[in-house]
């Protein structure tokens, strides 16, 4: 397995930008590992960060390059900073960043990523569990699985009426009136693509018990439940931490190699 840094320019962003990023590598003389088997082209996890993080962050708190060599699949870590994955109302257009341009660039960087939507899955944790079905809803032909993990589901939370003066919300999502039914609200999001007629992706949602955010799963669960999407839903012992998302992690990539076989 390859682990690098990858430091890039993005048009979409107008600025510098980096990711890290785990890639198989055709080899066997590595002590300690099982390496999964790759081809010529090898499939890739797109794992997002949560609101206090970077891009550095899942090779820091788990073990993700060692879960990623045992099942064959590259691993690309990119960040949106604290812009919820989203094309800002005052800012940065983030969710078209990811969705569109990054994968063009990092296929360019590394040829032997599938492009295939059955080769791509997206993952994240809290605001990158929120960014990741976020995607998978906007970009419906390019994800075959999404796995929010302890995500928030709903981010009006993070409006404080009691002062307006605080803008992060409306900078990010714009007017909390305008909020329900945009792109941004994931409900109204995952009925307009049950109603399109766009490929649905496989669904694999984990919380913890004693996580904050689990009346927020709970209500995601069953409004994707009723609509119809394939959904698995994990609700094991845990909180809102890293020893929870280092366990589900590798539940998302058996959860994927699954899929795989049933491709």
């Amino acid at each position: 397995m390859a682990f690098m840094e990858v430091n890039f320019f993005s048009d979409a962003l107008g600025m510098a930008m980096s990711l890290n990023a785990v890639i198989p590598q055709r080899t066997r003389g590595n002590i300690g590992v099982n390496p999964g088997e790759t081809g010529e082209t090898f499939p890739t996890l797109w794992l997002l960060h949560g609101m206090s993080d970077d891009h550095t962050i899942w090779m820091r708190r788990t073990s993700i390059e060692r879960y990623a060599e045992e099942h064959g699949i590259a691993v690309v870590m990119p960040t949106t900073y604290l812009g919820w994955y989203t094309d800002m109302k005052f800012g940065y257009a983030y969710r078209t960043f990811i969705g569109e341009e990054l994968p063009k660039i990092c296929r360019s960087f590394f040829p032997g990523m599938s492009a295939r939507r059955e080769d791509n899955y997206i993952s994240g944790n809290s605001m990158g569990g929120y960014g990741s079905l976020a995607l998978a809803l906007t970009y419906p032909e390019t994800y075959g699985v999404c796995a929010p993990l302890s995500a928030a589901f709903d981010p009006t939370h993070l409006y404080n009426p009691e002062h307006p003066e605080n803008t992060f919300f409306t900078d990010i999502f714009g007017p909390i009136d305008e909020f329900a039914g945009s792109p941004n609200d994931l409900f109204h999001m995952a009925e307009v693509r049950k109603n399109d007629g766009s490929p649905l992706p496989k669904l694999f949602i984990a919380c913890g018990q004693d996580d904050f955010l689990l009346h927020d799963n709970h209500r995601m669960r069953d409004c994707l439940t009723a609509l119809g999407y394939d959904v698995t839903y994990r609700e094991p012992d845990g909180a809102h931490t890293w020893g929870f998302w280092d366990r589900e992690i590798q539940n998302v990539l058996t959860f994927i190699d699954d899929y795989r076989k049933g491709i």
